[in-house]
This record gives C-alpha cells, sequence and structure tokens, in this order.
C-alpha cells in the first residue's frame, strides 16, 4: 500500500457512511452538488476531462491492478484516497459486482450558451437506462447539447452515469430547463416524434438547425411542447410493435441526422 492510503474496514466509519448515503440516495448527491463514478473506465474517463475528485475509493483486492494503479498515480497528490476491504466495497456498491474503484466529484455547471445548431431536449425521462442511452447516441451522433426538464431521472445518478459510458464527459447537459420556452426561442426545426405524425422521419430535412424532443416513457411529449414543435415525425414501423421504446426512437433520429449530413 503506497503512503497516504487509508485503509477503511468498517461500515460505521463518518468516511463510507457518507459514500454509501451518496450512492443510494440522489437527493443527497443533488444536496451536496456531487456525484459517484464507478470503476475504471469512469474514473479515467472523468479524469481525462479534466473533472476534479473530491475522494477515489479503492477496492483492496484491485490494488495491484495496473490500471487503478496507474489512475492513481495521476491524482494530485492532494486528493484523498482510501482503500475499503473488498467485503465493505461490495455492501457500498450499488453493482451486483463490486467495481475496482469509486470517485466522487463536484457535478459539472452547465455554462450558458447560445442555442445550438443542434440538440436535445428531454422531458420527464424517468428510466436511468433509457436516460443514459440517449446520452450516449446523441454523444455518438455529435448532438451535444442536452436540455432536461425538471421532471428527469437525476443525470448523474450511478446508474444513468454507468448506462452513458462516458457520454456525460462529451456532453453539456442543462438540468431543470425551461423546455417550452427554450424550444420557442429555437430558431430551427423543432422536432417530436408521434405515432400520429404527419411524415416520416425519413422525409423531414434534418440537415440545419434542429433540436430534438423526447417525451416521459408513459406519456410521451407533452401537449404543450406539441403545440410548438413545428415538425411531428413518425417513425415507420411495418411491424406488428405498437411503439418503440424512447431511447431507441431517439437513437433513430439522432442518427438519421447523420446520414443526412454524410
Amino acid at each position: 500500500m503506497q503512503h497516504g492510503y487509508k485503509l477503511l474496514g468498517s461500515a460505521q466509519n463518518d468516511t463510507v457512511k457518507r459514500l454509501a448515503r451518496l450512492i443510494q440516495n440522489g437527493r443527497d448527491r443533488r444536496k451536496e452538488g456531487v456525484m459517484v463514478l464507478e470503476g475504471i473506465h469512469l474514473c479515467e474517463s472523468g479524469l481525462a476531462c479534466g473533472w476534479v475528485y473530491e475522494q477515489v475509493f479503492v477496492n483492496q483486492h484491485a490494488l495491484a491492478h495496473p490500471e487503478v494503479m496507474t489512475l492513481l498515480d495521476r491524482l494530485p497528490a492532494s486528493t484523498p484516497v482510501f482503500v475499503l476491504e473488498e467485503g465493505l466495497f461490495a455492501r457500498v456498491s450499488a453493482l451486483s459486482s463490486a467495481p475496482e474503484m469509486l470517485s466522487v466529484c463536484q457535478r459539472p455547471a452547465a455554462c450558458e450558451s447560445a442555442l445550438s445548431n443542434a440538440c436535445v431536449m428531454l422531458e420527464d425521462i424517468q428510466d436511468p437506462g433509457n436516460m443514459g442511452t440517449i446520452l450516449r447516441s446523441a454523444a455518438a451522433s455529435g448532438v451535444n447539447v442536452v436540455y432536461l426538464s425538471p421532471g428527469c431521472v437525476d443525470v448523474y445518478s450511478p446508474k444513468v452515469l454507468r448506462s452513458g459510458m462516458g457520454a456525460h464527459f462529451a456532453l453539456e447537459i442543462h438540468e431543470h430547463a425551461d423546455l417550452p420556452a427554450l424550444l420557442r426561442a429555437f430558431p430551427g426545426v423543432k422536432l417530436v416524434t408521434s405515432l400520429e405524425g404527419d411524415r416520416s422521419l425519413y422525409a423531414q430535412d434534418l440537415s440545419g438547425q434542429v433540436a430534438f424532443v423526447f417525451g416521459n416513457e408513459g406519456a410521451g411529449v407533452s401537449a404543450e411542447l406539441h403545440a410548438i414543435a413545428d415538425a411531428r415525425v413518425r417513425i415507420p414501423m411495418p411491424g406488428k410493435a405498437e411503439s418503440l421504446n424512447v431511447a431507441m426512437a431517439a437513437t433513430l433520429c439522432l442518427f438519421e441526422r447523420v446520414r443526412q449530413l454524410e
């Protein structure tokens, strides 16, 4: 064990109790303005993007892991690093198999910026997997600005971060956004998907400025945002499925834009 690492072996330790609370409770994460990155991949991605870690926790069995040691060597000397016994680490983590490490860091503050050439607006998305997948598709398709309504799931929850697979680090994410006001102000195409859409997604011009609006898994896009939108498109489904999962629909829309721009 290198100098400066502190071994923690009790679930009653205040540092361990805080970590468990932050992993389990979104209200506490928001109150403290932090998030928890689980696993080597997310910890490496955050460090590469310049995110500052308040605390790093390492699973004791992973101290000999070359990637873990390389990452620890890159941390500023002032970063507190705690080593948790394997059984305790498994109890604290939300994962079925305890990761090699966890990092606690500040939630990034989205910069104030003008509406971009293309953006994604998400209204009351509740499922962490859907949220993470949409963020991942947005990042992969080059649409880097995302606005979230106040009713969305915590975008920096451990489940969303894992599902996003590092997409958070490539995006400008605005929480608690006033979607109706933003959509009214958007100068380009305001697009929603609808089973009753008056044109096919593949007939819609997506090559210019476009705001993609996706709604709640059960209720869809609200009537208010539907009324503001000027493009209501349907995704052709010749099969027998009634509808698509919102993350799948978002991915199809975003990559249709990529196809049109090729």
